[in-house]
């Protein structure tokens, strides 16, 4: 396997074509998750599929806050594709339950989602192919194509053998994440979706380490709104490639209201790439990581600490698990 080495126009008729034929005059399902790979992958195949398509997007409950409405207001008002919301959270969190290996959680996220692709596929008739957003990073790290495994991307190494579709296409598979937007702005998606930051198919479960539970998952979700706000707010959104919050599963002694307090530790990523396969650490402003640092402590009980990560790719990787 090779990265593709064509134009993008050339890109997009060939990725048209092979989606027809792996489609095999079979139904087909897109798995979107509101990013740029799965929206350039529902355009794509919406152009060879038509009718035949309904993309699915799968509110696992391991999302920002309130990103499953965004995700879905945002969709359909770019595109006249059919999209069906499912509510599985209960499902995913109980499939995670006790999980604290990072590749035991992809592989458990990774099986789930290819459970309830089935289960709709077969509410709506024959079980015929997946449409999902896999890109050239997602196989590097995860250990195919000859090279050496980082981590198993939920999609890739951490896919089920035992798969009921017909096929699996993933047609930008060939592509890093700039070609990918690239294809999108050629395509003609909004910005919205173009310019997206990536965020994992595993979503919050991979920035909640150790085992996930709805308690972590809520203090997670308040810190990463508010660096987000505030990095939006000084306007370096855009010169940032991805930036969130972590939960380690750290707790340490503080003082609150004047009492000493044994509270959960929050982490800051905020990196600079293009490609992804390497990174290097955004030089935020000080004074934004420190009113970031105050806001969340001060807004989000039960987080009295915030640290900052500034490790490259490599030899960390943009994730922390």
């Amino acid at each position: 396997m090779q990265n593709f080495s064509g134009t993008i126009d050339e890109f997009i008729k060939q990725a048209c074509e092979s989606i027809k034929t792996e489609a095999d005059g079979k139904p087909a399902l897109c798995a979107v998750s509101g990013g740029v790979d799965s929206a350039v992958c529902a355009v794509l195949a919406n152009i060879a599929l038509g009718d035949s398509l309904t993309c699915l997007f799968v509110d696992t409950g391991l999302m920002r806050k309130n990103e499953g409405d965004q995700v879905c207001e945002m969709f359909e008002s770019a595109f006249s594709i059919n999209l069906v919301r499912i509510d599985a959270e209960d499902r995913f969190l109980a499939r995670l339950q006790g999980v604290t290996d990072p590749e035991e959680k992809r592989k458990a996220i990774g099986e789930e989602f290819i459970r309830v692709f089935e289960e709709e596929a077969a509410k709506l008739g024959e079980i015929g192919c997946l449409v999902q957003g896999t890109i050239y990073p997602d196989i590097m790290e995860s250990g195919e194509d000859g090279h050496k495994q980082v981590k198993a991307h939920h999609n890739v190494g951490g896919m089920p053998t035992n798969i009921e579709f017909h096929a699996v296409i993933e047609p930008i598979k060939l592509l890093y994440k700039e070609e990918v937007r690239e294809c999108a702005r050629k395509l003609g998606l909004p910005d919205s979706f173009a310019n997206r930051q990536p965020f994992p198919g595993p979503g919050l479960a991979v920035r909640c380490l150790g085992e996930v539970t709805k308690q972590k998952l809520a203090l997670l979700r308040e810190a990463d709104a508010i660096f987000t706000e505030e990095l939006e707010k000084a306007g370096l959104n855009d010169e940032v490639a991805q930036y969130f919050a972590i939960i380690p599963g750290l707790q340490t002694v503080g003082v609150r209201s004047d009492e000493r307090s044994y509270e959960d530790m929050i982490a800051l990523r905020a990196i600079t790439s293009t490609d992804f396969v390497t990174a290097g650490s955004a030089r935020l402003p000080y004074e934004l990581i420190e009113t970031v640092a105050d806001r969340i402590t001060s807004e989000v009980c039960g987080i009295n600490r915030v640290v900052l990560d500034i490790t490259p790719k490599p030899p960390g990787t943009v994730e922390w698990e």
